[in-house]
């Protein structure tokens, strides 16, 4: 039986590479980069080496990269560092479909911080509506938060068009890249985008460290105090080893994006295409036209999506039924259903996610266990 790991929408193993950048910061180059003796030296001149490989991968100034945790400190640290920093704007505006790393907080602050709170709603595949969001856009909109391609569909929304117009209102934009960072590329001159969140474990850097993209001059007040890291936006004795780690992978993505990309869209394809033709009911969740190259969601009706998740574990390989931070949920994808996706048919839905470990035999060998496994799953009764 094949080992087939197709969830690299969840995480993506660490690369070799990486773990080699990584390791000398784990054992011998040990120092604390606030140190001014030779130890701290060594660990700030890796920081500021990693902080150029994530900037070079997005076309950005070096100073413009916070290092945190991950994408969902990002996240908070742009909502709620933007709102705080903004009394006299107390609206927020988001997606319906984005990750909960940005929902939570924009209803935390409408809920405990008495912010005003719009969630745009999307067409059926899962894009938003320009005038919805002109339309929401206020004098006391301090920022809105909009993602760039869907962990759940790969859906792509216009971000180039909402960051013009959010400009052109004054208003901050911020936008959630963690899926699409290092799969399609991502030039920030051309994007007039206040903050963008990135999480290293989708790139083949370790779970634990992500960075901000704070763009120069826009005002964010600090979530995390207790010491000047960062100049004085995340304190914090910085994760020498991790950002090491983040840094070497947004290099080695950089280098290998077109011919990755190009890949990644064919397999995808491919998956895509086979399904389809031997599943009968089978369809796309999400824009077909508009998507990232990884990422493709179908639907079994009649199936139920955590069952199927299982028979294809037992198979030998690994996929999912949505977010992995929802994973043990009994609702359906929040994603499907602000889509118009049924309830029913939501609960059907697979996520496949590809990766550089993923090969045109493993979609051959997926899509002729597919068929078998669907069909076992509408047998069973409910």
């Amino acid at each position: 039986m094949q080992s087939i790991y197709l969830d690299h929408s969840a995480t993506t193993p660490v690369r070799p590479e990486v773990l080699d950048a990584m390791l000398p910061y784990l054992r011998a180059t040990f120092g604390n980069a606030g140190s001014i003796h030779r130890y701290g030296r060594e660990a700030r001149r890796a920081i500021d080496d990693a902080r150029d490989q994530v900037a070079a991968l997005i076309n950005a100034d070096p100073r413009e990269i916070v290092f945190t945790s991950g994408g969902t400190e990002s996240d908070n640290m742009a909502i709620r560092g933007a709102l705080a920093a903004q009394p006299s704007r107390r609206h927020l505006i988001v997606s319906s479909v984005e990750h909960h790393a940005v929902l939570h907080p924009a209803e935390y602050a409408h809920k405990h911080d008495g912010a005003e709170l719009t969630i745009l709603g999307v067409d059926p595949a899962g894009r938003i509506h320009l005038d919805e969001l002109t339309n929401a856009i206020t004098d006391r909109t301090a920022l809105v938060s909009i993602m760039h391609g869907n962990n759940e569909t790969g859906t792509i929304q216009p971000v180039e068009e909402i960051a013009e117009l959010c400009t052109a209102r004054g208003v901050l934009y911020h936008c959630d890249t963690v899926q699409s960072i290092g799969k399609v590329p991502i030039d920030i001159s051309r994007w007039p985008v206040g903050m963008l969140a990135i999480s290293g474990h989708k790139i083949g850097a370790p779970k634990g460290v992500g960075a901000c993209y704070v763009r120069n001059g826009v005002k964010l007040e600090a979530q995390q105090v207790g010491g000047g890291q960062e100049r004085e936006r995340r304190a914090g004795t910085e994760n020498v080893a991790g950002i090491v780690a983040l840094g070497k992978a947004c290099e080695l993505a950089r280098m290998e994006l077109s011919e990755s990309e190009v890949r990644l869209a064919a397999l995808r394809d491919q998956l895509e295409r086979g399904v389809l033709e031997n599943v009968p009911g089978a369809y796309v969740n999400g824009s077909r036209a508009h998507r990232l190259p990884h990422i493709v969601n179908i639907g079994f009706p009649g199936a139920d999506g955590e069952s199927l998740v299982m028979a294809f574990d037992t198979a030998g390989v690994a996929v999912s039924s949505g977010a992995a931070c929802t994973a043990g949920s009994l609702d359906p994808s929040h994603v499907l259903l602000a889509m118009g996706v049924s309830f029913e048919n939501a609960q059907s839905a697979i996520r496949f996610s590809l990766g550089r470990e993923s090969t045109i035999d493993q979609i051959d060998y997926l899509i002729h266990l597919v068929p078998a496994l669907v069909g076992r799953a509408l047998a069973k009764p409910h």
